[in-house]
Formats: structure tokens, sequence, C-alpha cells
């Protein structure tokens, strides 16, 4: 019988198997010295660093969570070399910042008071970030929504690459530990009133917080045009409502006000109008507005089952691909099984997740939990959603595989709270 730190560095192995098989294909291909091997080597300490860490300070751990985000990151760096190589070296770069905060975060109280305890700090905080990239937000292309901030005086390569991060991940884990904080107080009245069996209408007390909530959503949504970013918070937002009341005439009120507030972006900005119309019909403009999508339905067409092999298809055609589309560029060379992996993969990390919330006595915990797998899971959700024409392209990262520093780093601390959750010491807190 495996312990949990066997089983977990069974995993990593299989892992680590997979992601140097297919990191040496690609060279094969490309005909690169096995020196190009290097991102391989990161990956392989930042996986033994991880599971030496995790080993000495959560024994009782889930031993499924860091495996999966690990794979799923590999495999991210592998997509990226291949498609864009400056930026897979960048990734792997990130990939060792990100397992350094996971391990600095599992290696905090396991009590999480210091979340808990600040919640309108981290409720300030958010908002005040919010503020300045609304202020002196940029984009690093030259155009279109201005998400990022970049980093003064941060710089890597010896001063060449600027460094940029995208405060939507900061503000994501601010939003979850002020709500599970703010919603913890109030499980035991919603119990109450679900044993007194009646609908009370919420007080402007517990109603303002969550108005304020709303409102920051829709601020993403208006100011920044974030149609990804607003969405998952919402949903977040919801789901959180929901565990911690129990009733279903919040979510639904909150899907109204949802609904509305979609209907007034596609009014009012031309953004989020070109998204749904290019989701509705693609094809009279397959050749300007909506070459993004197209391009990736074709390549999920030319996939077929097993797809066209490892370095073998032509995913660069797809614009922004290494971010926006990368599952579209895994469906042409793995085929449906290679997309169908990591979708199993991605769902049973946001179900590991839910279930770290189950073991967990303490509310705020189980609503942290909550929280941060719902954010995983609805985020991967809509960007595959957006590629497979199931629902508006909105732009956002495919958790742990698409390029992006701060979305790799933010996903990692957020499994590095999963993993401090899903102790089962901790979990009796």
């Amino acid at each position: 019988m495996l312990t949990t730190s066997g089983r977990e560095r069974l995993l990593l192995i299989l892992g680590g198997g997979f992601i140097a098989t297919n990191h040496l294909a690609l060279l094969t291909v490309r005909d690169e010295p096995l020196t190009a091997l290097w991102p391989v080597a990161v990956w392989i300490a930042c996986a033994w660093a991880g599971h030496k860490a995790l080993s000495r300070r959560l024994p009782n751990r889930d031993p499924l969570l860091f495996p999966l985000a690990m794979t799923l990151a590999g495999w991210g760096v592998n997509l990226i070399s291949r498609l864009e190589p400056a930026f897979g070296t960048r990734q792997a770069i990130w990939l060792a910042v990100g397992t350094g905060l996971l391990i600095a975060v599992g290696f905090m109280p396991r009590d999480m008071r210091w979340l808990r305890r600040y919640r309108y700090t981290w409720l300030i905080g958010g908002l005040a970030l919010l503020s300045v990239t609304l202020i002196a937000g940029t984009n690093p292309s030259g155009g279109g929504p201005r998400l990022w901030l970049l980093v003064p005086g941060a710089q890597v390569f010896g001063g060449v690459m600027p460094v940029y991060f995208q405060p939507s991940e900061v503000l994501k884990l601010l939003f979850i530990a002020y709500l599970a904080s703010y919603l913890g107080e109030y499980v035991g009245i919603a119990d109450s009133d679900r044993q007194a069996k009646a609908w009370r209408v919420p007080t402007p007390a517990f109603l303002g917080p969550m108005l304020m909530a709303w409102g920051f959503c829709m601020v993403l949504l208006i100011w920044q045009h974030d149609l990804g970013s607003a969405t998952v918070f919402f949903a977040v937002f919801l789901a959180m409502l929901y565990v911690a009341t129990g009733r279903w005439g919040y979510v639904a009120g909150g899907m109204a006000l949802l609904v509305m507030a979609g209907f007034a972006g596609y009014s009012l900005f031309d953004v989020v109008r070109l998204r749904v119309d290019i989701w509705l019909n693609p094809w009279p403009e397959s050749q300007g507005r909506a070459f993004q999508i197209v391009q990736s339905l074709m390549a999920l067409a030319a996939g077929g089952v097993i797809g066209q092999g490892i370095g073998q298809g032509s995913p660069g055609y797809i614009p922004v691909v290494h971010s926006d589309c990368v599952l579209a560029a895994v469906a042409e060379e793995w085929g449906i099984a290679g997309a169908l992996g990591t979708v199993i993969l991605l769902a049973v990390l946001t179900l590991r997740g839910l279930r770290a919330a189950t073991i967990n006595r303490l509310p705020f915990r189980a609503l942290l939990a909550t929280g941060l797998s719902v954010a995983l899971g609805t985020q991967a959700l809509l960007i595959m959603g957006g590629i497979l024409r199931l629902a508006p392209l909105t732009g956002i990262t495919l958790p742990f595989v698409s390029y992006g520093g701060s979305s790799l780093v933010s996903s990692f601390a957020m499994i590095g709270l999963l993993l401090v959750l899903s102790d089962q010491r901790g979990a009796a807190l």
C-alpha cells in the first residue's frame, strides 16, 4: 500500500516520463541538440523540490493535486516551445517561480488566519490594484484592452525583456479570500433559516458587500472590456454564495444580473459585440474578424482522432495560438485523444479541489476551497468552450497550459492553497 508521498512520487514519475518523451520527440522533429532539453531539467527540479517540501510540511495532503498541476504545466511548456520558442523559455522560468510560490504557500500557517482575519485588507487591496490598472494599465502588444501593468525596474535576460503582470490574476485570489471570510460568518445564519424553512429578504448589511462584489465584476467588464475575467469572477461569486446560503434564489438573481450586464455590454462595447457576433456566425468573416476562431475550428478538424503528430501540424496559422487557443494546437497534433486528455486532467484537478472543500469543518476553509476550485474549472470551461464555439471566445488562458506568467504563477498559488486545505490534519482545525 503506497503512502501519500509514494503515490504522489509515482504520478510525478509518470508525468515526467510523458513530458520528457514529448520534448525529445519535438527536438527530433526540429533536429535540435539534446542540450535543448533543459526545460525538462527545470521541470524535474521543480517536481523534486515541490515533492520533497510538501512531503515534509503536508504529509496528509491530496496526492493528485501537485502531479496534475505539474503535468499540465510541463505539457504547456512543451507546447509553447513548439509554437513560440522564445516564449517557451520564459514559461519554463515562470514554472520555477510558480513552484517556489506553491512551496511558500505550503509553509504558511495551516490555520489560515492570515487570510481569514484580514478580509477587508484583501478587498481594499484588490480595489486599489484594479484602480491602478484602470489608470496605468497597458498592453504589451501595443493595442487592445489594457489589462497589464509594467513592473518598474524588473527585467530579465540582461534587461532585454520587460516584465508585465496581469492584475486580474492577483485580484482573483484576493476576491476569493474576501468572499470566503465574509460568507463564512453567515453559514450559521443560513442553516437556521433552512431549518425554519423560511425565506428572508437579505439585510442591507449582508447585501451591501455582495452588491459591491457584483460591481467589482462589472467594472472589469465595462471599463476593461475583460469579458472572460468578469465571467469567472461572477461564477465564483455565485458558487460561493450558494454554498454559504443554500438559496437558489440568490443564484437566480445573480444570473439575471449577469444576463443584464451581458446585454448592456453587447449594446455599448464593440469588443463584446464582436466576440458574440463571431461566436454566433463566424463564417461570413472567416478571413477577417473571425479568422482566429475559424482557424481554431480547422485545426480541431485536421487533428482527427489521434492527431498529426508532435511538431507536424500547422497551428501557427492561428493568431495568438500560444495563449488564447492552445487547446486547438493540442487537438491538431494530438487529436481528440489529446484534447480529451487535457479536459480530463483539468476536470480531475477541479474535482479534487472540491473534495478538499468537503473534508473541512471550518466554513471559511470549505468556502475557500470551493472558490479556488470553481475559479480553475470555470476558467478552463470558458476558454475550451470558446475554442469549440460553444461559447464566445473570451481570450482568457487555459490554466497551467497557456502561455502567461501571471496566470501560471497565480494558478500554482491556488494549488498551494488547495494542498494546505486538503491536508487531513489541517482540515480538522
